[in-house]
């Protein structure tokens, strides 16, 4: 049962949050994580995009992604990482080693692998 995204959509710090936006709804995806050379910094989703108003979209991403994450290890049991979703009401969880992200476990990969459909 694969449920870790490893083609991974990603927006850089120093992107307009315009671009970031225009990237999500190409990819059709509600969120990106935040990367520096392979090194996640943090994450934009569409809903922080929506709440800053219509000003936001000449921000850079940095200005206004989410930068205290909760993070999985390659290692972390998927039980955990349903538990914090659950809890937290978190949509997306990005997968590090080292720091460094290889992957994005979402509220669909994990409904998909669970059904069967992947």
């Amino acid at each position: 049962m694969d449920i870790m995204i490893e083609d991974v959509y990603i927006t850089s710090p120093s992107d307009l949050v315009a671009a970031a936006k225009l990237k999500m709804m190409r990819c059709n995806v509600g969120g990106l994580p935040v990367v520096d050379e392979e090194r996640l910094v943090g994450i934009i989703t569409h809903r922080d995009i929506l709440l800053a108003g219509g000003e936001a979209l000449g921000l850079k991403v940095e200005d206004l992604m989410s930068k205290d994450l909760m993070v999985a290890e390659i290692n972390t049991p998927i039980m955990e990482i349903t538990k914090i979703m659950a809890d937290k009401g978190y949509q997306r969880i990005p997968v590090v080693e080292k720091g460094n992200l290889v992957g994005l476990i979402t509220q669909s990969s994990l409904i998909r692998a669970l059904a069967g459909l992947d």
